[in-house]
């Protein structure tokens, strides 16, 4: 009792102390009072310095201070009511370890724990609440700093959960449920990664934090002073050179003579060194199966149009899947099985997109058609969908145009639709086939975007990307790219990133020419059975990138290849101009990230169309094989996972295996990529 009476007089003297410097700062009268502990490998940390902040889009403010006692404890007083924006956190700094090797207070040490926008009556602040804390918000840290736009600290807060629990300092929900614990390496990076922070804030060993410190120095440079600092230096550099935080781990927690564990405090550990430093989770519902274009909504939430239906013994040929949405941080928002039907929602394809309403525009391959449907999930078409009295074929690729114009594809029947303001009712097709000009032009329309010249570029699952003005649609220009393409998009500078899915060498002319056979006999269905089949045995390198300049010629380097791009079928750019690209092959493609034409936002010594992640890409999380990927208001990446087992896809399917063609769930990887406004109509825009 003494030692909380003590606390609280300290707390209000430090407010006391801050508006009289003037912070202006005063908590409400409806205060809440807020208990704690810090933690060290496990133990109470004493005598450490405990300041609640708010975040908020400028530089944080100071809310109270408190000291822990010698169980770690410590209690201040917290607003009582949710924050109207920005969001809550914690930080620890120094103190004296009940686990450590002696040397009395730590002053390397500091650990977080982020709130979001209303804390809890009790809390832990430990090493696992930093990783946690760190990665999601990695986008938003400077120092011991949080800072960001309210829907980016309410993503990333409302993330810290699936990780952590904020009251106990020990294992989220997400973390260890039957998608991610057993399935993929994320518990053991991150319980690693917390095993070797703990190192240094008990001191294992006198030169512990130097070994860390140095372990997690990132490529521009610069050793990081505390723990905290080295967390961030991991997040925001998780691939470069991996080893040297697992080879901490050797060296602090080494195996006892006799024995087979190493004595380390957090479980999980890693028995290999990763690849590279990173924590992404796996989320299903909603009806999710096979998703395949994906857009974020105005509040963070992602729409994908599913191939298939829950249940289904899917294949190519029968394409019945609806709409599902997720929330910001993956709790799926749509019915569990069934998704959101009706509207003539029929097997989702890659059209997707979002009008200056808000509304949710998605393309159909069995009902052919195009759907819409509200925020709420509720359809706006009719039971048939926008068909135009049936005479739409397999339709794919939809943006919306800053205007507020919809454009749409069909791929089967070489259409262009055109929606003034977004007005399906008076929406045309402008072109079919061989009658004018963009269409004659198509070969397989896939996917478009929309550049800073009101011009339209489309690619064309052929060896050539069409370009036309959004006011004069044929005054069409064919440009070449040399392979197979499916995703594309734009950067700030006007560049145009398209995927090559066969890649750009011998090989891959060769499968157009196997492709091309198979759309002249078999038609649409045929060459993309061809096609996935195919794309689904190609290896690290087989893809690659062509990137268009404004003019249309191609940049100095292009194609560009990596082993991250087996086979790439969307690019996304992130607020940095760098790219970010899924693909559709091997049973866990990866992802990659690519250095964009602003070099200056890349690390040290890369150029444009270097990889940045990995030599094999980033991987794990529950990877299958990708259609498409994006960029949240937060920074998160998502992968959309299309497919899984390609056996099961076609005729003569294993019985017992014959519900397992489309692929399971969204994989998002927290924090990684520089945030980009939602939706994205027209060109990525930073925030």
């Amino acid at each position: 009792m003494e030692v909380t009476r003590k606390q609280d007089l300290l707390a209000a003297v430090f407010i006391g102390a801050l508006a009289t410097a003037g912070f202006g700062l005063a908590l409400p009268a409806a205060a809440a009072n807020l208990d704690g502990q810090v933690l060290g490998g496990g133990a109470p940390i004493a005598n450490a310095s405990v300041t609640l902040w708010q975040a908020g889009s400028g530089t944080p403010r100071p809310l109270a201070q408190a000291r822990s006692g010698a169980d770690g404890r410590f209690a201040l007083a917290a607003p009582g009511a949710p924050l109207a924006e920005g969001s809550l956190y914690l930080v620890a700094r120094g103190g004296t370890p009940a686990a450590g090797k002696g040397g009395g207070d730590n002053p390397a040490i500091s650990l977080l724990t982020v709130l979001g926008a209303k804390a809890p009556a009790k809390v832990t602040i430990n090493e696992m609440t930093t990783i946690a804390s760190v990665w999601t918000h990695n986008q938003f840290i400077d120092g011991e700093a949080i800072k960001g736009q309210s829907l980016q600290l309410k993503i990333a807060a409302g993330n810290v959960p699936s990780f952590v629990d904020l009251q106990t300092g020990g294992w989220g929900g997400t973390i260890q449920d039957p998608l991610n614990s057993g399935q993929t390496p994320t518990m053991a990076n991150f319980a690693t990664l917390a095993s070797v922070l703990a190192g240094c804030v008990t001191r294992v060993r006198p030169e512990a934090c130097e070994t860390l410190f140095q372990a997690a120095q990132g490529p521009r440079g610069g050793v990081p002073t505390d723990t905290l600092r080295a967390a961030h230096a991991i997040a925001q550099a998780p691939w470069y050179q991996p080893e040297r935080v697992f080879k901490a781990l050797e060296a602090l927690y080494p195996v006892p003579q006799g024995k087979t564990m190493r004595a380390v405090p957090y479980m999980p550990y890693l028995q290999v060194a990763p690849s590279a430093w990173v924590l992404p989770l796996k989320f299903d519902g909603g009806g999710y199966r096979a998703g395949g274009k994906a857009m974020f909504d105005a509040e963070g939430n992602l729409w994908v149009g599913n191939n298939f239906t829950v249940g289904w013994q899917a294949s190519d040929a029968l394409w019945q899947g609806n709409a599902t949405k997720f929330d910001p941080n993956g709790k799926p928002l749509s019915p569990i099985t069934t998704g959101f039907t009706g509207g003539g929602m029929q097997g989702g394809t890659f059209g997707a997109a979002i009008d200056l309403k808000g509304n949710v525009w998605l393309a159909s391959y069995g009902s052919k058609s195009i759907t819409v449907f509200d925020k709420d999930g509720k359809p706006l078409t009719p039971p048939d969908g926008i068909n135009f009295g049936g005479r739409l074929g397999l339709m794919q690729g939809i943006i919306t145009a800053p205007d507020g114009d919809v454009w749409a594809l069909g791929v089967s029947r070489r259409q262009l639709l055109h929606f003034p303001k977004g007005d399906w009712n008076n929406g045309r097709i402008v072109c079919e086939g061989d009658s004018a000009e963009p269409c004659k032009s198509f070969t397989a329309p896939f996917h478009l975007a929309i550049d800073q010249q009101n011009r339209i570029w489309v690619s064309d699952s052929s060896l050539h990307v069409i370009r036309f003005p959004a006011a004069d649609p044929g005054q069409a220009l064919k440009l070449d790219v040399h392979s197979n393409n499916s995703g594309l998009n734009i950067d700030s500078q006007g560049n145009v990133w398209v995927t090559n899915r066969f890649g750009s060498g011998l090989l891959g002319m060769a499968h157009m020419v196997d492709m091309a056979v198979h759309l002249k006999t078999g038609g649409v269905l045929s060459a993309s059975d061809y096609l996935t089949k195919t794309m689904s045995e190609q290896k690290g390198g087989s893809g690659s990138i062509t990137v268009l300049r404004p003019d249309g010629s191609q940049l100095r380097g292009s194609p560009f290849k990596g082993g991250g791009l087996p086979g790439p079928w969307a690019v996304v750019v992130d607020g940095n101009d760098n790219l970010w690209v899924s693909n559709f092959a091997m049973p866990a493609s990866p992802i990659v990230q690519l250095c964009g034409v602003r070099t200056e936002h890349c690390p040290p010594g890369f150029k444009t169309g270097d990889q940045i992640a990995p030599p094999g890409g980033y991987v794990g999380g529950g990877l299958q094989l990708q259609t498409d990927i994006a960029i949240g208001p937060a920074g998160d990446v998502w992968a959309m996972n299309n497919w899984q087992d390609i056996d099961s896809c076609y005729p003569g399917a294993t019985e017992a295996l014959s519900t397992r063609c489309g692929g399971q769930g969204v994989v998002i990887f927290f924090g990684m990529a520089k945030p980009v406004r939602a939706p994205q109509i027209g060109p990525a825009r930073p925030f």
